[in-house]
């Protein structure tokens, strides 16, 4: 018998449960199976309701039953589990519908997403999330939301959780913590070692006991029909970034007939060799993959038992020596540790605009620092490096580079986002370069809020509660019908109206946005966007909002605090007239520790150049970094387009 570890890179999500010899895992607190009633969970009383089965062992939401309500949710006690933990569910959809699990730590506004299925079975099926370690309590909620119709219903079996990581595993339970097999015709993953075990076979006992009554993961060749069958045993999806060393024992009979390997596999199904210590894996939602590739029926067998995993790296030499973030820069204290890559070059300068009518202040917060670089008096392109990645990478010692993105047109005068994934084995840095095709076409390029992170830029983090780019909707937002003359648009691109709104949003410049078409209400009508309810924290809380007021007849653009517990809504922030034509960001810190909802209120100006729109809203913990927005202008600049160096 043999053992095997790898290391896991930064950033990857896979999870172990590590269990003692012979002995079940012990169940934490918010475990259930439903057998002699619902454990301290409860049924959030603001939906619909989960049912015991009269025979208990399962509870239900069914579409029957919902009347009014789309969805009911499943709350449990509040725990405390500093460790890291495991939660594995057994559910079966019928029909129609969706679950999803969510975790509400203690005093925050919001519930994080954490997983989610809407795929209808005619059998019970298993998911595994993983808890990361914390401090704070917390609960689980389950949400069962079955589509309208007869015969649709969500149901859940059981609830485990257990200390430890969810790929982690010893195979002795029924459910092989979430491991499941690709099904090949003829060679395939199979539980291997039992009591009623064959004497004259060639199998091994199983490692964890070191007898026959154990059992681990096993896959032979006796079947194999073609040269390099392949069975594959994938780990779960796992759900929460982690960094550090995977090991399992293995078993192997006839080496030379059989390949056996180990990948990772990301949500975008992109494989990863993780037998080189030297290839780290990246972020998202990852999975692990056993594969065994057998030459002929003769290739033998390979088994593997007691996966486990640990946050310390495998070997000091497998541990990534780089930090990526060391790159990121928005300029507003300095470069960072960019520098003009020739001294005698002043080509690239920091600079920033004061708001005005005319010329586009930075992304960050519309009044701070960025690089600009005029190369039109030059005889030599614009370079600006860095000491670590970027989209133009080289080895620190060689000449050569090698370009991994470009641009040759312009960008309407918006801050743009751009997106580059590369891979390089090798310490590299960038270097940003401005060329002008000739003497007459050769203007302005500027860059700002470099970021730079492990990972494929297509791996998105999804859902994050607390945010909204409007990018994919309006995040649950409420349009308020009752006093308003006029609605919120969500748009792209810019606003019809000449002299106001702006050329795109914040986000990326080619995305979405709200805002007040001026021409569509009379002056001094309003429109209200309201969030959601949210819970109330008793910590104070940072509400983060770019806006852009830009047209000689802007009106007034508010943030309220609505209490559930009183009738008038209290001010929080407030600017009126023209401020800018770049989106400006404001910082908020309020506390409310009941039930409230937060409301952006635009009141159409005098004119027809009175749009106002709003884009990144954000809520974090408290208080907020920056002091606010304490800009004394409430109209023009009288310093227009002015830039200082």
């Amino acid at each position: 018998m043999m053992s095997a570890a790898w290391t896991l890179g930064p950033l990857l999500t896979v999870l172990l449960v590590v269990r003692l010899p012979g002995a079940q895992q012990q169940l934490l607190p918010g475990s259930c199976n439903f057998e002699l009633g619902t454990c301290g969970y409860t049924s959030d009383p603001e939906y619909g309701t989960w049912s015991m089965n009269e025979e208990g062992h399962v509870i239900t939401v069914d579409s029957a039953l919902l009347k009014e309500q789309q969805q009911a949710v499943l709350v449990s006690p509040v725990l405390d589990h500093q460790y890291w933990s495991c939660v594995r569910l057994v559910y079966q959809i019928t029909g129609g519908g969706s679950l999803q699990l969510f975790l509400r730590p203690d005093g925050d506004n919001f519930d994080y997403r954490m997983w989610t299925a809407n795929q209808a079975s005619d059998s019970w099926l298993i998911a595994s999330v993983d808890l990361a370690n914390s401090t704070t309590p917390y609960q689980v909620l389950l949400e069962g939301r079955p589509e309208r119709g007869s015969g649709n219903s969500v149901a859940i079996f059981e609830i485990h959780i257990v200390t430890g990581y969810c790929i982690e595993c010893n195979f002795e339970e029924h459910h092989l913590c979430g491991y499941s097999n690709s099904w090949n015709p003829n060679v395939n993953w199979y539980v291997g070692g039992s009591v009623a075990r064959v004497p004259e076979s060639h199998l091994p006992v199983n490692h964890s006991t070191h007898h026959q009554r154990g059992h681990y993961m096993y896959v032979d060749s006796v079947y194999a029909k073609h040269f390099q069958e392949v069975a594959k045993l994938s780990s779960p999806m796992t759900t929460v970034p982690l960094a550090g060393c995977l090991s399992f024992y293995y078993n192997r009979d006839q080496e030379r007939g059989n390949i056996f390997s180990l990948f990772t596999r990301d949500q975008l199904g992109h494989y990863e060799d993780m037998w080189r210590p030297e290839v780290f894996a990246t972020a998202g939602w990852t999975l692990v993959v056993f594969e065994v590739a057998f030459n002929s029926a003769r290739g033998g067998y390979v088994a593997i038992d007691d996966i486990s995993f640990s946050p310390e790296f495998c070997h000091t030499d497998t541990e990534p020596n780089f930090d990526p973030s060391i790159a990121n820069c928005d300029f507003e204290d300095g470069l960072c540790l960019y520098h003009q890559e020739k001294t005698d070059s002043k080509e690239w300068s920091r600079v920033s605009v004061k708001p005005n009518a005319y010329r586009i202040g930075d992304h960050t917060t519309g009044v701070g620092c960025f690089l600009l670089v005029n190369t039109h008096f030059s005889s030599t392109p614009g370079y600006v490096g860095s000491t670590s990645w970027s989209p133009f990478t080289r080895e620190p010692q060689v000449l050569p580079e090698e370009k991994v993105w470009s641009l040759t047109h312009t960008s309407r005068d918006v801050w743009t986002e751009v997106e580059i994934t590369y891979m390089k084995p090798m310490l590299s840095k960038v270097v940003f370069v401005s060329i002008c095709k000739n003497f007459w076409e050769c203007g302005l390029a500027a860059i700002d809020d470099i970021t730079v992170s492990l990972g494929d830029c297509q791996m998105t983090a999804g859902f994050l509660p607390g945010q909204c780019d409007f990018e994919s909707g309006v995040c649950g937002y409420i349009q308020d019908k009752k006093g308003d003359k006029a609605d919120w648009l969500r748009v792209r691109g810019h606003t019809p109206t000449s002299y106001t709104g702006p050329r795109g949003d914040h986000t990326t410049g080619v995305g979405y946005f709200m805002y007040i078409e001026a021409s569509l209400m009379r002056p001094g009508h309003k429109a209200r966007l309201l969030t959601s309810d949210l819970r109330g924290s008793s910590s104070p809380q940072c509400l983060i909002l770019f806006y852009h007021m830009h047209g000689s007849g802007s009106g007034l653009l508010s943030m309220l605090l609505r209490r559930s517990d009183r009738e008038q809504d209290a001010l929080l922030w407030r600017r009126r007239g023209e401020q800018s034509v770049s989106w400006m960001r404001v910082m908020v810190d309020y506390q409310c520790d009941v039930r409230h909802q937060i409301i952006f209120e635009a009141i159409r100006g005098p004119s027809l150049r009175s749009d106002i729109a709003i884009d990144d809203i954000s809520f974090k913990r408290g208080p907020c970094e920056d002091p606010g927005d304490f800009a004394p202008y409430s109209g023009f600049s009288e310093y227009f387009n002015e830039i200082e160096k």
